[in-house]
């Protein structure tokens, strides 16, 4: 083999080779982008502590029916959603500083439950407590 022709099949491979690898670069990097959607928040209330809605989106009801408890049923499902609360300091009788705590879960396709709580305040409602929260629900 002449070293003309040697040349240009070396040069071919090199080109294949470099051509195979971006090739499986780019494929490979394609599907991750194809199979991750983009999150959107379905639903989001502010709430006073005594339970009425101060504004929100996607929400069709709540119910307070307990010291520091609340069910809030959205206007779409929560199966596989983030479901993401926080206490205020505003929007309602507010027990002031120290800790204070929020449990947010799913109690069926649509509806969450609430669970609000200042484990420091004094007296015997030491742990149940009406708060002001906000909660958000990214699907």
């Amino acid at each position: 083999m002449n070293a003309s022709r040697k040349l240009t099949l070396a040069a071919a491979a090199l080109a294949l080779t470099v051509g195979g690898v971006l090739a499986v670069s780019s494929a490979s990097a394609e599907p991750a982008v194809a199979s991750h959607s983009m999150a959107t928040t379905t639903a989001w209330a502010k709430v006073a502590a005594n339970g009425q809605v101060l504004g929100g989106q996607g929400i069709t009801g709540i119910n307070k029916f307990g010291i520091g408890r609340y069910n809030i049923t959205t206007s779409s499902g929560l199966n596989g959603c983030a479901l993401l609360g926080t206490i205020n300091t505003n929007g309602g009788n507010d027990p002031g500083p120290g800790s204070s705590s929020i449990l947010v879960g799913q109690v069926n396709g649509n509806t969450l439950f609430i669970r609000t709580a200042t484990p420091s305040a004094a007296g015997s409602a030491a742990v149940d407590s009406d708060r002001p929260f906000s909660i958000t629900v990214v699907c």
